[in-house]
């Protein structure tokens, strides 16, 4: 193994030149050029920014990885036995505990030192709230209202999970609920605070609200505002329920140009209970560094759907958290609490008599409010997420379903004439409005979603297709960037502007401006900011977007597309968090040979996190 084979490895795309640099530097910090580390250093690089915690040296040992090509051999990765061998006898990697550029750990899994830091410490702190003795809990008061706030719709067998997740969240250090969309996880969170107030008479819990991105924490207050309006609670409970919401990034206090927070584990945040909302969004570094600044006495409740799209950056912290895939019943301890508050029996001849403890901090919500025993969109996400694709492609193809459709990919040359009439009929009658209040309210009524960026099917064609019909139909004046009406998407975080990656504007003209143009925002109180085009950070069209940027997000009507060819993105999950952005209607343009391929792959990151957490 040499450069050659990393150059040829990266004109295939196996590897990018930060790899290959990555790898170049770690040998030169040895003072060798072994190929083994050479080659080793590169890999986990490439795997950790695609999203894995570390390498697995099992899974590739032996096995080639690139095709003999012009003349050239194969490239095949080096046995095991072998390959840990040399990178041990390297001063450049260290086992679990040294402080080495690459650490190997007994299951031969490679990190990158810093990743390998983040998921400890994160480990670590988990099981230390799990098994931290519980607080001293008023349960005559507890059991009063659960009654009273959480009323008992969520009912299977006589069960009512709603209830139990409520329960956990005031008797744990650590609470996890997920469940799909409609399911009721953030309407959860007002009635969760009311109960955790009511137990302290002074009502002075220190609560943060915080979601991973700007958009998902201005929904998460519109939530917690509605919703706490018709709690049955007292008015000063009422009062004291927080609706301010934040990134975690603005919690835990972001310094200009540096990767580090004004919060951290040498400066813990002055907090009592922090509720992250769209959990499955947030990566390893993100979470690491939260719970590292919470204090050990805090309550950390964590909602999200651990089936949806794991983050964009490295890490599936919910999944592994979950240990999504692997069911698991609740300890007999945690089942005699249960029902001495709840009266809810659940069998203890099932509950496991030693284990983590972690399962009783998980709580998976499965009544779903929004999708009905007879809805498509329902039946169809389910039995995506199962990965059964007989059953999710004979439910696209009954035509009984009315919310859910699905037609064939068009030609490229095609999609204007097949998308024209729903883009008139969306888009179009956006554009026709004044107000920015109402074009805010129709343009999230439907969305083009992609599972790529690039290629005949992606995000920059289909922005262009759409643009181009709107401007043939004269919705849009004129062939300028800047028009009335485009909508921007923000791709990169502004702290200064308060503008995230992930937030949705509108161009329109500001009558306070002499009409100039401005981009004008939502915000969380239901008003509206606006700036000037030349101040927004990188941003983009977004009459369609990527599937993996819709998260959060929720429209009335979805187009989704698959592309003609395999991609690697394509997986159940991408597909589920697709169609679920849905609530009354989703057509589906897709090959079936592509559908069937996406639904049978479930995406599988690397790490070591659920061992750490639940190997024992």
């Amino acid at each position: 193994m040499n450069k050659d084979i990393l150059y040829r490895l990266s004109n295939s795309g196996i590897l990018s030149y930060i790899d290959i640099h990555f790898a170049l530097f770690v040998c030169s910090l040895s003072g060798t050029d072994v190929p083994e580390l050479l080659f080793a250093a590169a890999l986990a690089s490439s795997h950790t920014r695609q999203g894995d915690i570390c390498l697995d040296l099992s899974t590739l040992a032996g096995t080639q990885i690139l095709d003999e090509a012009n003349g050239e051999a194969p490239v095949i990765c080096p046995d095991l036995h072998l390959w840990s061998a040399k990178l041990m006898e390297s001063d450049v990697v260290g086992s679990p505990g040294d402080c080495k550029p690459l650490i190997l750990d007994n299951k031969y899994r490679l990190y990158l030192f810093r990743y390998w830091d983040y998921q400890e410490k994160l480990a670590d702190l988990i099981r230390k709230r799990v098994n931290d003795k519980e607080r001293t809990i008023d349960r005559t008061m507890l059991k009063d209202g659960l009654e009273r706030l959480v009323p008992g719709k969520g009912n299977d067998n006589g069960i009512d999970w709603q209830k139990i997740a409520a329960f956990t969240a005031v008797t744990k250090r650590l609470c996890v609920i997920t469940g799909g969309p409609g399911t009721g996880k953030t309407a959860m969170i007002a009635a969760i605070l009311a109960l955790l107030l009511e137990q302290d008479e002074s009502h002075r819990i220190r609560i943060a609200l915080v979601a991973p991105t700007g958009k998902a924490a201005a929904r998460l207050q519109e939530s917690i505002e509605n919703t706490k309006k018709h709690l049955s609670c007292s008015d000063s409970v009422k009062r004291t329920i927080p609706t301010e919401t934040s990134t975690i990034h603005r919690l835990l206090g972001t310094i200009p140009h540096s990767p580090y927070f004004r919060y951290n584990s040498n400066n813990k945040l002055a907090i009592d209970v922090v509720v992250v909302d769209e959990a499955s969004m947030v990566d390893l570094a993100i979470m690491s560094k939260l719970v590292q600044a919470l204090p050990m006495e805090s309550r950390l409740i964590l909602s999200g759907d651990k089936d949806q799209l794991a983050s964009v950056e490295a890490g599936a912290v919910l999944g592994d958290i979950c240990d999504t895939g692997i069911s698991h019943s609740f300890s007999q301890g945690f089942c005699r609490d249960l029902k001495e508050v709840t009266g809810y029996e659940i069998d203890e001849d099932g509950c496991e008599q030693n284990g983590s403890h972690v399962q009783d901090c998980i709580i998976q919500l499965k009544k779903n409010y929004r999708f009905g025993s007879h809805s498509g969109i329902g039946l169809m996400s389910q039995a995506v997420n199962e990965g059964d694709d007989d059953q999710a492609v004979n439910l696209l193809q009954d035509d009984s379903f009315r919310d859910i459709m699905w037609k064939r990919l068009p030609s490229p040359d095609d999609l204007s004439r097949v998308f024209r009439d729903t883009v008139i009929e969306t888009y179009g009658a956006c554009l026709k409005k004044d107000d920015v209040y109402t074009m805010f309210r129709l343009f999230n009524a439907f969305r083009i979603l992609c599972a790529v960026r690039n290629g005949p099917y992606g995000v920059k064609v289909l922005n262009e297709v759409t643009e181009n019909i709107l401007r043939e139909e004269r919705f849009i004046d004129d062939a300028r960037r800047w028009y009335r009406g485009r909508p921007i998407l923000i791709t990169r975080n502004d702290y200064r502007l308060g503008l995230f990656n992930g937030d949705v504007g509108i161009v329109m003209p500001d009558s306070d401006a002499d009409n100039d143009l401005r981009v004008f925002f939502p915000a969380p109180d239901g008003s509206v900011r606006k700036f000037h085009p030349m101040r927004l950070p990188e941003h983009e069209t977004v009459y369609a977007m990527t599937i993996h940027k819709s998260q959060g997000s929720e429209f009335d009507r979805v187009f989704l597309l698959l592309p003609e060819r395999y991609s690697p993105v394509l997986t159940r999950e991408l597909v589920y968090t697709g169609i679920t952005r849905a609530q009354k209607n989703v057509t589906v343009f897709s090959s079936e040979t592509i559908f069937r391929t996406a639904v049978a792959r479930r995406i599988e990151r690397t790490s070591g996190l659920r061992d750490a957490l639940w190997a024992e």
